[in-house]
């Protein structure tokens, strides 16, 4: 990756979490994974919904899912993928700027109860704009999201699982 080369998502610097990166599109790990290798596929141009992208952003952006999630899922020991997209408000998108779920699944995920995805993916969108946002920021560099037993990630965290995915793909490109 350019060592110049900076990553936003929404108004957040995302750049420390970017483990690849095309001409329009980029996959960053997840600062409250629901599960191990949850991560987001974006596109680089800020706009809030799906049909505000170019049919070149549109295709950039899922061949980098697919890309993402054939990566993701051996990585992480899947046997299948959850792929989101919560496209507006009323979807439960809470942060203003496309985005792409791509998440590893295995069969003892939620206790056997594979559906539970879908509520647990709809508190993690919820807890994602929160923890952007910094509230409850602490001094370790972690954010609390939530009260529940999951930790928001410091930026450390994040970047060396960034790091460790990135090494998985043959070339991150610009062109």
């Amino acid at each position: 990756m350019s060592p110049t080369a900076r990553f936003h998502f929404s108004t957040f610097d995302v750049t420390r979490q970017v483990f690849l990166h095309t001409r329009l599109s980029y996959g960053l790990v997840n600062l409250k994974p629901i599960v191990p290798g949850h991560v987001l596929v974006v596109p680089r141009r800020v706009v809030p919904r799906l049909a505000d992208l170019t049919p070149q952003e549109i295709t950039d952006v899922f061949e980098t899912v697919r890309r993402v999630g054939q990566v993701v899922e051996k990585a992480y020991k899947g046997s299948a993928l959850t792929i989101a997209c919560q496209d507006g408000p009323a979807a439960g998108q809470s942060v203003p700027h496309v985005h792409v779920h791509v998440i590893p699944r295995r069969w003892e995920d939620f206790g056997g109860r594979n559906d539970d995805v879908y509520p647990a993916l709809e508190a993690h969108e919820e807890e994602l704009g929160q923890g952007l946002k910094g509230e409850g920021r602490r001094r370790s560099g972690a954010l609390k999201v939530d009260d529940e037993g999951r930790q928001a990630r410091s930026v450390e965290e994040m970047e060396k699982e960034a790091l460790w995915l990135r090494g998985m793909f043959p070339e991150s490109t610009d062109t």
